[in-house]
């Protein structure tokens, strides 16, 4: 139970309503995090925008790549809500969902690419606090990525850096995405 209870569609202004359409409209059910940020509209509404432009601008790396980072930070910041949101986007997306099992233990696991261990190892550093970014990883990386893929991945993992600690702090935990008892995002 999230410690700023969900603003219920009954108790949403017209353009929460239309927000919470749209929630279900994409994902099946409206996200706990939105549900909770819309108890401040602008900056509920802010966050959307936000979200839909880095969803269509985010298309230098592969997704593959980009889902493994995202759930990676999710997991070490211990966010179960977006392990749980960005483990069924990957299933939803005919991504290996089951290799997710082994990411605490990457670098020894035969499931992950060179360039996977590697972005894993960014995500890792990008998420320790303090930040232990080193200039070999971001070199390395750029010589692999280029420099706007090392961009996009740096600001997917520092946007689901917070994302999580944003979840985590308001007591947002998983939804059911992943169990087929809540919401799904319908396959395309």
């Amino acid at each position: 139970m999230p410690r700023i209870p969900l603003l219920t569609t009954r108790e949403a202004n017209p353009l929460v309503k239309l927000a919470y359409w749209f929630s279900r409209r994409k994902f099946g059910a409206v996200p706990e995090p939105v549900a909770v940020t819309a108890h401040h509209r602008k900056l509920m509404m802010a966050s959307a925008r936000h979200e839909l432009g880095v969803e269509g601008a985010a298309k230098t790396l592969p997704a593959s790549l980009r889902d493994l980072v995202v759930y990676a930070a999710a997991a070490k910041l211990g966010c179960s809500w977006c392990v749980d949101f960005t483990a069924m986007l990957i299933k939803h997306e005919g991504l290996d969902v089951d290799r997710l099992r082994e990411i605490h233990t990457y670098r020894s696991s035969d499931k992950y690419t060179e360039l996977e261990k590697l972005a894993l190892a960014y995500a890792d550093a990008m998420t320790e606090t303090p930040i232990t970014v080193t200039d070999e990883q971001v070199a390395e990386l750029e010589e692999r990525l280029g420099r706007a893929g090392v961009v996009e991945l740096t600001y997917l993992i520092a946007l689901e850096n917070h994302r999580g600690r944003f979840n985590s702090a308001l007591g947002i935990t998983d939804q059911g995405f992943t169990s087929g008892d809540a919401c799904r995002v319908p396959m395309p």
